[in-house]
């Protein structure tokens, strides 16, 4: 039997996602949240959640040592970032007066309030954070959109949004206010600021996908 590990610092909505990942493996994954380094380096493939504020993550993260894992991860095997898991696999954060991540990928994670004010109009009366359906338009072909259709509502709830520092990177779009990236892929690694796991159908599809891809495209 394959196996997940679900990485536990604290920080994410562990309980939501882990039982999505169990109804999308049908008994052929076992799912395991840990923070343990030996446990998550011993799974096939490995989800990062992600909740709250960057610098909170980012703090625990590293005090648990769980950054330098994360690289391990990244150049080894499948790895899904889900939500703030997303935005901390880039360099830099906006949030909190600035804050460095796990520079796994280029790029920065934006304000919505700033970039929206800057806007003007319709844009600047927008709520933030962004919560709610929205449909994602995917950008490039990839086999976690299987079967999911361009233009499905995913689940958001979020202030920051990413912008890749390399445009190849995005894997979805969505739009609130102005047109965000709201996907990311780079070979083994892939990411969504949604939440699959409040997504009901398409979130399931999207965790099955992952759950039984081996890294490559």
């Amino acid at each position: 039997m394959s196996s997940v590990a679900v990485i536990d610092y604290g920080m994410g909505n562990l309980h939501s996602v882990a039982k999505a990942l169990e109804r999308a493996a049908h008994g052929q994954t076992e799912v395991i949240v840990t923070g343990d380094r030996r446990t998550i380096l011993g799974c096939d493939r490995v989800v990062l959640p992600g909740v709250g504020a960057i610098r909170d993550c980012m703090a625990e993260l590293i005090r648990l040592g769980l950054d330098t894992t994360i690289h391990e991860v990244a150049a080894s095997r499948p790895l899904l970032g889900v939500c703030v898991g997303m935005q901390a696999l880039m360099q830099t954060s906006d949030e909190n007066g600035g804050t460095q991540c796990l520079r796994i990928l280029p790029g920065k994670v934006r304000g919505f309030t700033e970039q929206l004010d800057a806007i003007g109009g319709e844009a600047a009366r927008l709520k933030v954070p962004h919560m709610g359906w929205n449909r994602v338009v995917p950008t490039r072909t990839h086999p976690l959109w299987a079967g999911i259709e361009s233009g499905t509502r995913f689940y958001f709830v979020h202030s920051y949004y990413v912008e890749p520092g390399d445009p190849s990177l995005s894997a979805a779009t969505s739009e609130y206010g102005l047109p965000f990236t709201c996907a990311v892929a780079h070979n083994n690694l892939f990411a969504v600021q949604f939440h699959p796991e409040k997504s009901q159908h398409a979130g399931l599809r999207l965790y099955a996908n992952f759950l039984a891809w081996d890294g490559t495209l």
